[in-house]
């Protein structure tokens, strides 16, 4: 295991290292300038030159390239140029937020996409598999905007049972009431991520559960008398769980990318709707923050994910 974490651990550094470089310098070869942003042409040519200086726009790309790693091997991203604030500290106060929404759609989408897999698989053939594969299907061809501006019509404006958007009531309660009403504006764009992505989990549980039940093991396990429920629980279940999980974390990947979507429309105040101010102001420094943070959760949780897979199957090896 602990060959397998080392092995694991420099495949996730190389690949934060390709994302931060490809980032890097597709953001430089926009066909847009940034400069014309945050600089004021009114101003005189010693205070727009100093302001570029600052920012270090001019030296050559190769040069900055280098002085951004140098910087981020201390842990400075550098500067927003939109608020002129550090970029750490300005994801830092986007980030909680949007690890929040994840962690309230994976959690769900686990606790109840696993047993309607476990139910359809149990159940092949019959009329509620059946009505659950339609639902899957659905749940996969969902176009993610669709699905959040339909929720907002419905639940926020036609019934008015929940808020338009943000996290919370402005100005922020204080305690219960606080945390309440973050849950309650927490809902729409929960419910529209947790709707995109837990029909993979069922179909993916759902065969991996077909696979299992049959094979000669649980064959076995049903021939000694015992019960449906007890030969799910404890032999089939285990071993059906690699694929689910497999699947989880690289469902992290693509909710991370829904979030862009789903925290714009819903103007909830994460890293992906920081993301989508800072393409549309050309903050540079913030967009390789933002990439540089979300692609090191996405490889965390890839890790993790591997590091559990393995625990399940011990026969996992490297190369394996």
């Amino acid at each position: 295991m602990g060959r397998y974490l080392i092995f694991r651990l420099l495949k996730g550094l190389l690949t934060l290292f390709v994302s931060i470089t490809i980032t890097f310098f597709i953001l430089r070869l926009m066909p847009a300038d940034p400069v014309s942003i945050f600089v004021d042409p009114k101003m005189s040519a010693e205070v727009q030159q100093a302001i570029i200086k600052r920012f270090g726009l001019d030296k050559p790309i190769s040069q900055q390239y280098f002085i951004f790693l140098k910087g981020l091997a201390k842990g400075d991203l550098g500067l927003s140029f939109k608020n002129q604030r550090p970029v750490m500290e300005v994801i830092m106060q986007k980030l909680p937020w949007t690890l929040l929404l994840l962690f309230i759609v994976v959690i769900i989408s686990l606790l109840i996409g696993i047993p309607i897999g476990v139910i359809a698989a149990t159940k092949r053939g019959y009329f509620l598999d059946k009505l659950i594969n339609i639902g899957v299907v659905l749940g996969i061809s969902v176009f993610v905007p669709f699905l959040a501006f339909g929720f907002l019509y419905v639940f926020a404006y036609y019934l008015k049972l929940f808020p338009t958007g943000g996290a919370y009531t402005p100005p922020p309660g204080k305690g219960i009431s606080y945390y309440l009403d973050v849950a309650k504006h927490a809902v729409l764009p929960s419910l529209t991520l947790f709707t995109a992505n837990i029909a993979s989990i069922v179909l993916y549980t759902r065969n991996s559960m077909i696979d299992v039940l049959n094979e000669d093991y649980i064959r076995t396990a049903y021939s000694k008398g015992l019960k449906d429920k007890y030969v799910i629980k404890v032999h089939a279940l285990k071993n059906a769980m690699i694929p689910t999980i497999t699947v989880t974390g690289l469902m992290i990947g693509t909710m991370v990318g829904g979030a862009v979507m789903t925290e714009t429309i819903f103007s909830w105040p994460g890293v992906g709707r920081l993301i989508y101010d800072s393409v549309a102001a050309l903050d540079f420094p913030v967009l390789q923050g933002a990439f540089l943070i979300l692609a090191t959760s996405v490889i965390v949780m890839n890790i993790i994910t591997d590091l559990v897979i393995a625990w399940l199957d011990p026969r996992i090896k490297v190369g394996g």
